[in-house]
């Protein structure tokens, strides 16, 4: 922190230190870094800081993703009680929009308007979340880490307010195409996707990869309708050996399902928005009423970004294991939850980066600067003045047994260039009990 950096100076260093006071002071983008906490923004007071989300904790998004708020919500308690950000307390406000983008304008304009809330943190789905972000630009609130990989949020001239986090879903497509081209080799490819901005920018991304002639047919769906017999039935006539879904959990099960029933079994590739392998096996064993369905998810091909959750060499796992079992013991701990402290880590390391009395504009410049570091993230952030988006890749990795390993390098990819294996790319090592 600036602070304590300060603080080991030599008072004898006179002239110097002065100009590296201005130096840290204009990098750091708070509006004061100094002694006594002001209410220096709406949402934050001398002691606290408000803060508010959509989230889907009812409808078909809810499997595994309704964890995500709570998770976050057990990190920031778990700041709070270690002394908080510049010694306030995270107030964090999450409201149910079901997955319907209608639920989502209206509670967020509760959020903005009678919450008062600083920012707009980690709201969750790309249609939903397209539904506000004309809004919450107009009204200059930061809109942080939004829980979805659209390209859409990169429009730093349009939206300068709004920033992603998880990887880019043509960032992603690329990195899972390029796995198909070189381990599927001359089989037949299909994909399954959501109709939207989604399954959209992961079609991008796979295409840029596979060639033409290998894919041989590709299916949409949308999220109001569970029947996905008809996309399925097509999938198998066309001959499709592989089948990349770009689906949300519910429908990754269904997907399973409704193939097994039809006798079509190919290699499964899927999105890692869909393949988190202890939701799924559980929506298998309930949807099927039978556990033995929970077993459909071995053999699946998908990514990663942070360390699987299985993964306890990791500090960080240790930690946020440690979290969970404090605050939120009666979740799966997974990772779905893994994702929800993990992005509030982030946050956390924003508002500290910001400065002790921060502005809405302090913030927005801080992470456009760099300063946010990838925390548990196996890739760097790619934020810039730019760039509005999050983590620039992801490790692909076969689910057996309930869990996610990973294999071969981790790559990095743009939106416009093409996919490199980062021979240096790593979590960054854990501060002391987890807090920036």
């Amino acid at each position: 922190m600036v602070s304590s950096s300060i603080r080991r100076l030599s008072r004898s260093w006179g002239a110097p230190l002065a100009v590296l006071l201005m130096i840290v002071s204009a990098c750091g983008g708070g509006s004061s870094n100094g002694g006594t906490n002001t209410a220096s923004a709406p949402g934050i007071t001398a002691t606290q800081i408000t803060i508010g989300s959509h989230q889907p904790l009812t409808g078909p998004a809810a499997p595994g993703y309704s964890e995500i708020s709570k998770a976050s919500n057990a990190y920031f308690q778990w700041v709070n009680s270690h002394g908080g950000v510049w010694g306030r307390s995270i107030n964090y406000l999450y409201e149910d929009d079901g997955y319907n983008p209608q639920n989502t304008s209206t509670v967020v304009r509760k959020l903005v308007l009678e919450d008062k809330v600083f920012a707009i943190f980690n709201g969750l789905g790309t249609p939903t979340h397209t539904a506000v972000v004309d809004y919450l630009n107009g009204q200059k609130v930061p809109d942080l880490f939004v829980a979805s990989g659209c390209d859409c949020w990169n429009q730093p001239s349009k939206w300068p307010q709004t920033f992603g986090w998880q990887p880019d879903y043509i960032i992603e497509g690329k990195i899972t195409g390029k796995y198909v081209n070189d381990n599927f080799q001359g089989m037949k490819v299909g994909y399954l996707y959501q109709d939207d901005d989604f399954g959209q920018g992961g079609v991008q991304g796979l295409d840029s990869q596979i060639s033409a002639s290998n894919v041989v047919d590709k299916e949409k769906y949308v999220p109001t309708n569970t029947n996905l017999g008809p996309q399925l039935a097509k999938l198998q006539a066309m001959g499709a050996q592989v089948v990349v879904l770009y689906t949300i959990p519910a429908f990754t099960a269904i997907s399973l399902l409704t193939a097994t029933a039809l006798h079509f079994s190919p290699k499964w590739v899927v999105s890692s928005v869909g393949a988190e392998p202890i939701t799924l096996a559980g929506l298998l064993a309930a949807f099927a009423k039978n556990q033995a369905a929970s077993g459909l998810v071995n053999g699946i091909v998908t990514s990663g970004y942070l360390p699987a959750a299985t993964d306890t060499s990791s500090p960080w796992i240790t930690l946020f294991k440690q979290i969970h079992d404090q605050y939120i013991s009666s979740l799966p701990f997974d990772g779905n939850v893994e994702y929800g402290m993990a992005v509030a880590y982030s946050f956390v390391q924003l508002m500290k980066k910001a400065g002790r009395n921060p502005s809405r504009q302090d913030v927005i410049h801080t992470l456009q600067s760099g300063q946010v570091d990838q925390g548990p993230g196996l890739v760097p952030f790619q934020f810039s003045s730019s760039n509005h988006l999050g983590y620039s890749g992801v490790q692909m990795a076969v689910i057996q047994n309930g869990q996610a390993s990973f294999t071969g390098p981790i790559y990095t990819a743009s939106v416009s260039g093409g996919v490199q294996a980062c021979g240096s790319c790593a979590s960054k090592p854990m501060p002391t009990n987890g807090i920036p």
